[in-house]
């Protein structure tokens, strides 16, 4: 199982990162971090710089094809930035027309918003993305972990740091299943 996290040069919530990362390794997948630029991504934990972790692909030169599967981790400004490249969008709506799991949590459904792969869906995220996601035609809900199977994919979303066992639960069960 091949699982693509795709984030921007910074601003990714580092523990959203590192949780989902050890959920694909225990599920014995392999990860491949992707981004809008070469080098290094800027991990935060909240506002405060945290750790740094290495590019392994960049989102204009690279499939969802290749995958598996998509994760998007959160932290404010990281699906802020994403959500304005165009490859970053289009590699994001490849999984949803290839019809692969796709996991999001916290503001990482901002992506999604823009990607406009959203109609139809039910899912949570960071309550201040609420009105956002409704405008997208989808159904937002207050709940740890949302797992929505109704449009050509698997939809995982949770809403924050403190949702993760959650979160790394659906996505091993997914991702495995």
């Amino acid at each position: 199982m091949r699982v693509a996290f795709l984030m921007a040069p910074e601003g990714v919530e580092q523990i959203e990162l590192t949780e989902a990362l050890s959920a694909v390794s225990e599920a014995g997948g392999e990860s491949q971090l992707v981004s809008t630029a070469t080098g290094r991504i800027q991990a935060f934990d909240h506002l405060d710089k945290a750790d740094t972790f290495a590019v392994d692909r960049v989102a204009s030169d690279t499939s969802a094809s290749e995958f598996d599967a998509l994760v998007l981790p959160g932290g404010v400004a990281n699906p802020d930035l994403l959500r304005t490249d165009d490859a970053a969008v289009a590699f994001a709506s490849g999984f949803f027309d290839a019809g692969k799991p796709v996991a999001a949590i916290c503001h990482a459904p901002w992506l999604l918003v823009e990607a406009d792969v959203l109609r139809g869906r039910t899912l949570t995220s960071w309550p201040s993305l609420r009105t956002d996601i409704r405008n997208a035609g989808a159904t937002w809900t207050d709940e740890e972990v949302v797992i929505d199977t109704h449009g050509p994919n698997t939809l995982i979303t949770s809403r924050n740091p403190g949702d993760l066992p959650a979160f790394r639960a659906a996505i091993i069960k997914e991702f495995t299943g």
